[in-house]
């Protein structure tokens, strides 16, 4: 029997070793969540997760795959937030935008930690930075899907990638505490954005 499905205690090694990484990934969120880069090591990851350094090394090889995992695993709950957001695209473009922005939002601002890691973090870190640039084209692209095809492929590419760098410092003015408005002024003028470009493009 392969070492990894011996059980012991009801699951296996497999198992336990995938239930220790996810307890290293959620303090990496919480620590990179709340107080940023500075406060994400390894011994500091391994005290919140209550996990020696021995099991943080099974699953990571240092400090920056852990925080590039957490980011990247950020990264992907948004665009699937935004995918689930809106499937029909022959709704109204307004009800589309509204959809969307609502999904972001619950997803970035009911959990604050999310929103800093994928909006916050890579403003103080080179190798999330990366990731980030890394990451637009694929948020453009869902963007760019909603946007009528009477215009050309490059100018609904052009506003597509506009649309989402105006989008994401509006969130990271929200989350940083310079842009001092309600969350639903926040997401009518997000729709607004969106649905104008929807309706011109």
């Amino acid at each position: 029997m392969p070492t990894g499905s011996r059980t012991w205690g009801g699951t296996t090694l497999t198992d336990r070793k995938a239930a220790r990484r996810e307890q290293l990934l959620a303090a990496g969120l919480d620590l990179l969540g709340n107080e940023g880069i500075p406060a994400v090591s390894v011994r500091a990851v391994c005290r919140h997760a209550k996990l020696t350094e021995r099991y943080f090394y099974e699953s990571f090889a240092d400090r920056e795959e852990l925080v590039l995992a957490v980011y990247e695993g950020v990264a992907a709950q948004a665009h699937q937030a935004l995918v689930d957001a809106v499937p029909d695209s022959s709704r109204d473009p307004e009800v589309r935008a509204e959809a969307a922005v609502t999904a972001f939002v619950e997803l970035m601002l009911d959990d604050p930690r999310k929103g800093r890691v994928l909006l916050l973090a890579p403003t103080t870190d080179p190798t999330l930075s990366a990731r980030g640039v890394s990451l637009l084209p694929a948020f453009a692209a869902l963007v760019r899907e909603q946007l009528p095809t009477r215009t050309s492929e490059l100018d609904r590419e052009m506003t597509a990638i506009g649309l989402v760098g105006a989008l994401a410092n509006l969130f990271i003015a929200y989350l940083n505490g310079t842009l001092e408005v309600s969350r639903e002024q926040l997401i009518a003028h997000c729709v607004r954005l969106l649905s104008r470009a929807e309706t011109h493009s």
